[in-house]
């Protein structure tokens, strides 16, 4: 039986304090896309971060880079790039849809990563991964069309929905994540987490800004809450947010950790609903529903493997 020392603090506690920070990140980029774009967003995000967490991958564990063979090089390079075309399709999508259905759709990226697998990591799908795929994906019909259907579900009008637009983005996003974690799985266990994160964020970081810049969008010039909106999407979400699951997997089963991310997209959906009075559809919450059960279903299954 494996053993787990106690814990400084209770970890629920912790995990708690991490879905909320997580569960910001729409509502503080809905704020600054009032001014700023969404492409502008992803690059003070993805900067911000990278800027924090560097003092310490190079100060602490400076000796690592030393290490760092090509072909790994290779490997975190592309996992930045992953990195960087998720938060600009994810951050998109809030421009056209709204919080609930992004969030909940950006969420399946564990299940393409079940679905990849097979293919890129010769990892094996059992009944239960394939009967959750099964449930998400029906579940992400659902949520994708729901903002398309007007008064009933029987009458959809798919060519001029902007929100149909954000979905797909949405979705974009969670496939550009997914091979972001299949990178990490590959990549991650060689080095320490301030190392792997430094780097990867930074490559992400650097590609966002070359979209900026090939848009010619200005990184300056905004109102002084539009920096404070974006300073907290990186500290909150980025760094308080995913440092907390990363420390409650010293404490708790990953099954645990794992699944209980899956309260990103309520948290989101119910702060969407107080501070910008977002109500979702009975169609929008049946199909994220089935798509939380689905991730959940395969996030257990996959922590069995």
């Amino acid at each position: 039986m494996l053993h787990r020392e106690s814990p400084p603090v209770p970890p629920y506690l912790v995990l708690a304090l991490g879905i909320l920070a997580v569960s910001m990140a729409s509502i503080f980029i809905r704020f600054a896309q009032r001014e700023a774009s969404s492409q502008v967003i992803a690059a003070y995000r993805l900067t911000l971060a990278t800027l924090l967490i560097l003092p310490v991958a190079v100060g602490r564990y400076g000796h690592e880079w030393k290490r760092i063979g090509r072909r790994d090089l290779l490997w975190m390079l592309l996992s930045g790039v992953f990195l960087a075309l998720h938060f600009v399709t994810w951050i998109t999508s809030l421009e056209y849809t709204t919080v609930a259905s992004s969030v909940v759709l950006v969420s399946l990226s564990p299940v393409f990563v079940a679905i990849a697998a097979p293919l890129f990591l010769r990892e094996t799908i059992s009944v239960r991964t394939a009967l959750g795929i099964l449930l998400a994906l029906a579940g992400s019909g659902m949520v994708g069309l729901s903002d398309a259907c007007t008064g009933s579900p029987l009458r959809c009008e798919l060519g001029g929905s902007r929100s149909l637009i954000g979905n797909l983005l949405a979705l974009a996003g969670a496939v550009m994540v997914a091979g972001y974690f299949m990178i990490g799985r590959r990549v991650r266990g060689r080095f320490s987490l301030p190392v792997y994160i430094a780097l990867v964020y930074g490559t992400a970081a650097v590609v966002c800004l070359l979209i900026v810049a090939a848009a010619r969008l200005p990184l300056l010039g905004y109102a002084p809450m539009t920096y404070v909106w974006m300073s907290l999407v990186a500290v909150f979400p980025q760094l308080i947010g995913h440092s907390s699951f990363n420390w409650a997997l010293r404490y708790l089963p990953t099954a645990v950790v794992t699944v209980t991310i899956l309260g990103e997209p309520i948290g989101s959906t119910v702060l969407a609903y107080l501070i910008l009075g977002e109500i979702p559809g009975w169609i929008k919450l049946l199909g994220g529903g089935l798509i939380l059960t689905g991730i959940a279903i395969v996030s257990r299954e996959g922590t069995r493997a």
